[in-house]
């Protein structure tokens, strides 16, 4: 299964790292070198703690590169809807998030990370095409007024947009990225400091040992950094997360600046957005699949991609050659906020993102740190 996004030259030239084959000893472990798993090597290399980080595969070939590359702040439910369940500790979320883009952007470069803002678009672009198309646009819409609302009482940029996609709100402090060239770049900066390995699954975690099916790795603080599947890396998880998969594809280029940002639209359930060389990666539809789409298989499916592909014929607005198709697991949990959780002496889990980990990930990172080397409690937008 190729990933549009590998398709990038930074990506190619990967030279991969190196599996582990012996028993390690280090201060700290690191299992999952997602963005919140990188962002916790870091973390801890930063203190000055030796660690060794195990990826299943290579670097960011999970959601942390599959994703849909779009930096949003915020939590993964919409603020109004965030600040009715959990109160103003999402407000925080949301302030947390955008300096998290600031400092992706010092840390890896405008030629990684664009700041394009976003654009959440009422109902998918082009002419309804019955009744309940329109009615939900009509809701739609509305509730995006009641975002900026929100969003403007509480000093956060937002615009209205009213352009040839439609009708919405755009937010200008957002971003977007190729989360595999993000992923890599973390993971080469890091490199030199801390013990990396890719293709090292974690086949058993106890408190103090991270076993591997070809090496270990002994260390009193073990950090898993797992968002989908994480209840199966640690079944006492079962129950409180649960892994959905997200389906993606990326077109032929087409007409160049149709999208001038990622753009979220349908309630935030479909999403696009257009590289420089015109083309497109789409994912979503996952509302209209709900059933088929709880599972842990990452292989796509036919009824999934063809509405995906429908998805993105109306982002374009012009026919389009799909060149990748591609799925990978994330985690939800109950009531949307992000898990991170000691779950055995010495061992923090951190995960259930939503479908929204590339800001929230590495926050949730440093407060797992926060919370095995400190015992500070975490922030009230994580679930303990």
């Amino acid at each position: 299964m190729t990933v549009g996004w590998d398709a990038d030259p930074v990506v190619t030239a990967w030279p991969g790292l190196p599996r582990i084959d012996r028993t390690l000893i280090a201060d700290a472990c690191v299992v999952g070198l997602g963005g919140s798993g990188l962002a916790a090597v870091a973390e801890l290399v930063d203190r000055g703690l030796s660690v060794v980080g195990l990826d299943a595969g290579r670097v960011g070939a999970g959601a942390a590169g599959r994703n849909g590359g779009f930096l949003l702040a915020g939590p993964s439910a919409f603020l109004h809807r965030a600040v009715d369940i959990w109160g103003s500790s999402s407000i925080d979320l949301y302030r947390a998030t955008l300096a998290e883009i600031d400092r992706l952007e010092a840390l890896l470069g405008p030629h990684v990370i664009r700041r394009s803002g976003s654009i959440r678009l009422a109902g998918l672009p082009g002419e309804p095409v019955n009744d309940a198309q329109i009615t939900d646009r009509e809701a739609d819409l509305a509730d995006c007024a009641r975002l900026t609302a929100v969003l403007r009482a509480n000093c956060i940029a937002v615009e209205d947009y009213d352009g040839n996609l439609g009708r919405g709100i755009f937010l200008p402090d957002d971003a977007a990225m190729n989360p595999a060239r993000r992923s890599l770049g973390l993971a080469a900066a890091l490199a030199p400091r801390a013990a990396l390995y890719e293709h090292s699954p974690a086949v058993r975690i106890d408190s103090g040992t991270v076993h591997t099916e070809s090496g270990q790795v002994c260390a009193p603080v073990i950090l898993v950094a797992i968002d989908g599947k994480l209840e199966l890396a640690l079944p006492e998880l079962g129950g409180r997360v649960r892994t959905a998969r997200l389906q993606m594809l990326s077109t032929q280029p087409v007409s160049p600046g149709r999208l001038p940002c990622p753009v979220y639209c349908r309630w935030g359930y479909d999403y696009a957005q257009q590289d420089v060389d015109g083309r497109m990666f789409v994912g979503g539809g996952r509302d209209r699949f709900i059933d088929s789409e709880w599972t842990t298989d990452t292989a796509p499916t036919h009824d999934v991609q063809r509405y995906i592909e429908d998805v993105a014929h109306r982002m374009a607005g012009e026919p389009v050659t799909v060149s990748n198709r591609w799925a990978a697991s994330v985690g939800y949990t109950d009531d949307g906020r992000p898990l991170c959780s000691e779950v055995a002496k010495g061992v923090v889990a951190f995960g259930g993102y939503n479908g929204t980990g590339n800001l929230v990930g590495p926050l949730a990172a440093r407060a797992a740190v926060a919370l095995a080397l400190d015992g500070l409690a975490i922030p009230d937008y994580f679930c303990d």
